[in-house]
């Protein structure tokens, strides 16, 4: 059992910043990837931004030039730096991570993220 904690979301004005972090525990052997995605009401679940264990990064276009997601490898933890917040970035944002053996694939309890005057 892999265990996620996210922290870090709440209420913020247009062009404010806000960060995400995701810690995950249990019995981790080793960790392939690292992810954020968001679901807004009445929205399928997107991908915001990934990290891969060889460190190279993935963007949906939404996020690139304003999201930043970094890791530290060794406290389990994902983070999600968000800038120029756009009230379109209103949802609620989850915690993906992958990896094994034996595989495994985790989701966190997700954090709402509001943007809004």
């Amino acid at each position: 059992q892999v265990q996620l904690v996210e922290s870090g979301g709440g209420l913020v004005q247009p062009g404010g910043s806000l960060r995400l972090s995701c810690t995950a525990s249990g019995r981790i052997f080793r960790i392939n990837a690292m992810g954020w995605y968001r679901q807004a009401p009445g929205k399928e679940r997107e991908l915001v931004a990934q990290i891969f264990s060889t460190g190279s990064t993935t963007y949906a276009d939404s996020a690139k030039g304003r999201f930043t997601i970094s890791r530290d490898s060794a406290k389990n933890t994902v983070y999600l730096q968000m800038n120029s917040l756009k009230p379109e970035d209103t949802a609620v944002y989850y915690c993906n991570v992958d990896g094994g053996p034996p595989y495994f694939r985790s989701w966190g309890q997700g954090t709402q993220v509001t943007v809004s005057s």
